[in-house]
């Protein structure tokens, strides 16, 4: 497992509480939303009873004006207003529970007798016999049926109300202790987790990087037989099997020095020692230089690591947890960024020429920079020439010099300003034609006391970098054949300056 790896491995652990969290609260929800639309059902049939109650009370008012004799249109009214009961009354009844049958039968009941008064009533009336009609309505209507019909309504909404409360009550008590339960479970989770995951993170990170540190001060003391033990196949591992190369070929020069020395013996004159010192002491400081930029490049950001899990061990479900893992992963890629920097110094790494057109090339740059320079606020200005020749180059290598450069040029401007990328025919500095392609930023420059050293691998002005970036790109760029050079004015910005020879079955094309 690599490095990288493993750390997420490690954080996912210990965000799989915050998301069980998150899962049941939404399930939680759910149920809830359906204790909650199961209480309305019980109160929709509720509304479709009031339906029936308000049609069959329209009804008796009917029977009334019918008796006052002053509606012609009441006996039509009464049939229709019979009908509308009829149909909220099957749909009420369909919506019954078993055990609320018999309500259903005794509001039925009271209906048909209604009904068998209204008909007696209007017989009366076609009789003649209005007064006696009137006297019917009122000993039936207004002090047997109707008070019979407000009681049963009072017990029908009194059973609605105490079902659909209680059912939701308790469904919604059912859910509280279900979502009690499963808390605690993520609890006792998180209590396993979290432990587990730093114990993972301190085990993948702490004992090789504190070997590798120890083997560098070794090394960089002078033991070249120091034995460097590379532990897995992530980047840490690959560090110190390079590491481990890097003193194996120091350890071989310097056993074929000696044995020169030996063969030569007083035919070496004293100059001639003096400067094999020279040689092998700047290979010793090259490595303990390298020794001592990545044990301070990996021992801040490991303690920023270290207390920002143990605040998020400390309070699991926090926001701040979620921003100190947040922070964790982004001192990760920081790692791994300055890792990778230090794996590109150390590998040799073989070039493969082609013949590639410069413009395309250099084009073909720019659009993988669009979201960074929007993230930061930087303007790209363009100043390609065109129909520019071939170069006979490695695309790849010149596009991670150029890529460093970038880098670089971005960090100098925080706040944002103007990243010119240029690219003409020049004469170079043999006389020969040559692409030259420049990189300008807008930052505050270079003090003049530092522009002899911004080549040296090592070398940085600011506190996160590796000062490795223009040490690769300069690399990069020889390997292919080509010169860089760099010019800066403090206040006024930077700029790089690449330039590559023309390919030679090109030369010809180029104007004087």
């Amino acid at each position: 497992m690599t490095f990288q790896r493993r750390l997420l491995l490690g954080f996912a652990l210990m965000t799989v509480p915050v998301l069980l969290v998150g899962a049941e609260a939404m399930r939680s929800n759910a149920l809830e939303r359906r204790a909650l639309e199961a209480l309305g059902q019980g109160l929709g049939r509720g509304r479709t009873y009031a339906e029936v109650e308000t049609a069959m009370f329209n009804q008796s008012e009917v029977l009334w004006r019918a008796l006052s004799g002053l509606e012609p249109g009441a006996r039509r009214e009464y049939a229709l207003q019979g009908e509308v009961v009829r149909y909220w009354f099957e749909r009420w009844r369909g919506e019954l529970r078993p055990d609320e049958r018999q309500l259903g039968e005794n509001v039925r009941i009271l209906h048909r007798e209604i009904e068998q008064v209204g008909d007696s009533v209007f017989r009366l009336i076609d009789a003649g016999r209005r007064e006696a009609g009137y006297n019917l309505a009122r000993r039936e209507l207004r002090y047997r049926l109707l008070p019979a019909l407000t009681e049963v309504n009072h017990e029908i909404y009194r059973r609605a109300r105490e079902y659909s409360v209680q059912r939701a009550f308790a469904r919604v008590e059912e859910v509280v202790n279900a979502e009690r339960r499963a808390l605690l479970a993520i609890l006792v989770l998180a209590a396993v987790l979290g432990p587990a995951a730093a114990w993972l993170i301190a085990r993948g990170l702490a004992r090789p990087i504190r070997e590798l540190r120890e083997a560098m001060a070794v090394v960089g003391a002078g033991d070249l037989d120091h034995p460097i033990t590379a532990r897995g196949g992530d980047e840490i591992g690959d560090l110190a099997r390079s590491f481990a190369q890097m003193t194996g070929r120091l350890r071989e020069a310097r056993a074929e020095q000696l044995r020169l020395n030996g063969e030569l013996g007083e035919r070496l004159t004293q100059l001639e020692r003096a400067q094999a010192q020279v040689v092998q002491s700047e290979k010793l400081a090259s490595v303990g230089q390298m020794a001592a930029a990545v044990a301070h490049g990996l021992r801040n950001p490991l303690a920023s690591l270290r207390a920002s899990a143990q605040l998020a061990l400390r309070h699991p479900d926090s926001p701040a947890a979620r921003e100190q893992l947040h922070a964790m992963v982004e001192e990760v890629d920081r790692l791994d960024h300055r890792i990778g920097h230090l794996l590109a110094f150390s590998r040799p790494a073989p070039v493969r020429p082609l013949r590639e057109p410069a413009g395309p090339l250099v084009e073909g740059l720019l659009p993988p920079l669009a979201h960074l320079l929007a993230e930061r606020r930087v303007t790209l200005a363009r100043a390609i020439a065109p129909g520019l020749p071939e170069i006979l180059v490695d695309p790849v290598r010149v596009e991670q010099a150029v890529t460093e450069v970038v880098a670089n040029a971005l960090d100098a401007m925080p706040q944002g300003g103007t990243l010119t990328v240029g690219a003409r025919v020049e004469p170079g500095a043999d006389g020969a034609p040559c692409v030259a392609i420049t990189i300008g930023d807008t930052g505050p420059g270079i003090p003049p006391e530092a522009l002899p050293s911004v080549f040296e691998p090592f070398f940085t002005t600011r506190a996160e970098g590796t000062g490795l970036g223009l040490a690769i790109a300069r690399r990069f760029t020889e390997q292919n054949g080509g010169r860089l050079t760099l010019a800066s004015r403090p206040g006024e910005g930077t700029t790089v300056r690449f330039e590559f020879p023309v390919a030679p079955a090109a030369v010809g094309a180029v104007p004087a």
